[in-house]
């Protein structure tokens, strides 16, 4: 199974056509949105996927009132931060902003993925076991210097794509 993380894709409309484009090609199984979409009419673009899309709020979307509503109609699975899943065995816990990691210290101890984005700052480390991963910014306007993730279940690789 691979796992697409995208995060902090704001309203940059043209490169989340590219990042759509991008996961639909490498065939992901579902995208885990750290957070940060801002608008209610970008989080419906992300129905172009070929995939389930879930995710996290981030400080960014609080504030857009209908970003619940376009989730609904699109089945769309997003909820405040921490979200907790498994996918074939391995536990992941979401969440935006990477402060609120330590909050959770002691639940996290059994989890395989901690992803989180916020920082728009390329993360990839493992601490006792647990790879704690942020793919980094998706919304700059710096060709090439953009990533998105993409985690394969098998043996826990991550690739990053840059565009």
């Amino acid at each position: 199974m691979l796992v697409g993380v995208i995060s902090d894709t704001h309203n940059n409309t043209k490169n989340i056509k590219k990042i759509i484009y991008l996961l639909n090609k490498e065939k992901v199984d579902i995208v885990i949105h750290t957070g940060d979409i801002s608008k209610s009419q970008t989080l419906r673009m992300f129905s172009e996927l070929k995939c389930e899309l879930v995710g996290v709020f981030g400080n960014n979307d609080r504030i857009e009132h209908d970003l619940q509503k376009v989730c609904s109609e699109y089945n769309f699975k997003f909820q405040e931060p921490p979200m907790f899943m498994t996918l074939e065995g391995i536990r992941f816990a979401v969440f935006h902003e990477p402060e609120l990691i330590k909050d959770y210290t002691e639940k996290l101890k059994d989890f395989d993925v901690i992803l989180h984005g916020h920082t728009h700052r390329y993360r990839e480390e493992i601490i006792d076991e647990t790879i704690y991963f942020n793919p980094g910014e998706s919304a700059g306007m710096m060709l090439g210097k953009n990533t998105l993730g993409i985690i394969d279940l098998k043996n826990l690789k991550i690739k990053r794509i840059f565009f």
